[in-house]
Formats: structure tokens, sequence, C-alpha cells
């Protein structure tokens, strides 16, 4: 038999993140909630798949599309999804299987059919709308934080804010949540303001300067975070963008990059 889309190990982790149901009224209470299970299961088939959320039969027992995608919004906004990356890498931290030594950042680009928020001209695509996603990644891939922007966004303009998103999961209060040693990045990345400011957070800047011969050998350790965004675009809906609604679209890389996280543990 198939694997199920939402696992146990998955389930038991993300159901204490979610809200407790509505009460319902004693008179006229209306249609049952769909299980919250079956609704990840659909929202994890149309991720995984990359159909549009209208074609998700609901002869399935998810829910239609538009059930699934109302709640994948719903968890978005109320910041469920991002609790549970938070807690999968809090748990990869007590386990000690983040290695600090070092980072890696990088982006990939996905198309965005008809455009919408956060997508931009793809300058590598003919000029065809596109969204971009940023990632940085510990010395082994695992995600530590994501961000997207319009394919016509600098992979710079991103640089300190991914450094900035790294979740504080120290393990005792008070204690200084850890960072990596030293960022890789290619020369896309290269900027001298951008170098001081993450020598001034205790972080070493490895990012070969423009204009310069190839062969730094810095490729060795930034291979890493090629491989995250190409198991991010493993899940079709994140390689092929139909949604013009930006959440619609952010909420699946938060919740992608949940999922790799959990391949860790």
């Amino acid at each position: 038999m198939s694997k199920p889309l939402v696992s146990d190990a998955l389930w038991q982790r993300l159901e204490p993140l979610l809200p407790p149901p509505p009460p319902r009224r004693f008179r006229f209470p209306g249609r049952k909630p769909l299980d919250c299970r079956h609704t990840l299961t659909g929202i994890l088939f149309v991720l995984k798949t990359g159909i549009n959320w209208e074609d998700l039969p609901a002869e399935l027992g998810w829910g239609c599309g538009k059930t699934c995608k109302k709640y994948l919004e719903a968890r978005y906004r109320s910041g469920v999804w991002q609790r549970l990356r938070h807690a999968l890498l809090q748990e990869l931290q007590d386990a000690d299987r983040i290695d600090w030594s070092r980072a890696a950042v990088d982006s990939a680009k996905a198309r965005a059919l008809g455009g919408g928020d956060d997508a931009g001209p793809n300058s590598t695509d003919r000029g065809k709308l596109g969204s971009k996603h940023h990632v940085l990644t510990d010395a082994q891939g695992i995600p530590l934080a994501t961000t997207v922007t319009g394919a016509h966004a600098a992979d710079v303009t991103q640089l300190l804010p991914l450094a900035g998103s790294i979740p504080d999961v120290s393990s005792e209060p008070g204690e200084e949540p850890p960072q990596p040693e030293e960022l890789y990045a290619d020369r896309a990345y290269d900027s001298g303001p951008h170098r001081e400011e993450l020598r001034g957070r205790g972080i070493e800047p490895k990012i070969p300067k423009r204009r310069t011969e190839h062969g730094s050998g810095l490729g060795i350790y930034r291979w890493v975070v090629e491989r995250t965004e190409s198991w991010l675009h493993s899940f079709r809906k994140l390689r092929l963008r139909t949604d013009p609604d930006g959440v619609i679209h952010d909420a699946p890389v938060v919740l992608g990059s949940a999922l790799i996280c959990l391949r860790f543990l």
C-alpha cells in the first residue's frame, strides 16, 4: 500500500498546534466541519501534484478544493504552519541535528501564470512573470528560513532578511540564540555593506566577489541549499504558480519547508 500523505509523525506534531474548533449552536448547528486531518490530506495532495484547487475531487473525502484552500490560508494567517516549522527546528536542535558551523543561501525561480503578489518579470525567461523562492539552510540542507519575492528582485536584497529570520531555537531561557558561524553564497550576493552587517552579527560571509575568476571552491559547501531548493520544488504547486494571492503561495512555501525539516528527524 502507498504511504499516507499525512503520516502519524506529521500529525502528532501538528495536531497540538491547531486552534480548537468553534463551538456549534445547539439548535440549527449547521453542517458538521470536516476532519482537520482530512483537509490537511487534501492540501498536501494539491501541493504535491500541482493540480488546481478546483480540480480536487470531492469524492476523495478530503473536502472540495475551495475548502482546503480556505483552511490553508486560515492556518497560515493564524501562524500554524510557521509554528510547525519552528517546532520541528526546535526538535532538531534539541536532538543536536542542526549543523551551525556554516549556512548556505540561494534562490530558485518559478513561473507565475497570470502574475499576482510577489511576481515580476523573469530576465532569464524572456520577461515572463515569475516568483523567486529564497532559502537559507544549515550545513546539511535543513531549511532555516525562507522568503518569497518577484523574479526580478536581486538575490542580495534577501540576504539580511533571511539571516534575520533564523528562528530562536535556544535550549535554555535566556541563552543566546544559535546562529551559523559562516554563510556561503554565490556572486549574486556580493555586497560590501552586507558583508559588514553579517560580521556585526557574528557571521563570517564566504561570498566570492563579482568579476573575479571562477573556481573559488566555495561550491562544495553551497550545493546543499541547491538540493534543498530541488526538494522544495518537488512539490509541483511551487514549481508552477497559478494563484495570484500571495498568501496562497507563501503558505505552501512554509509548509513545504516544514515537511523537509521532518525528513531529518
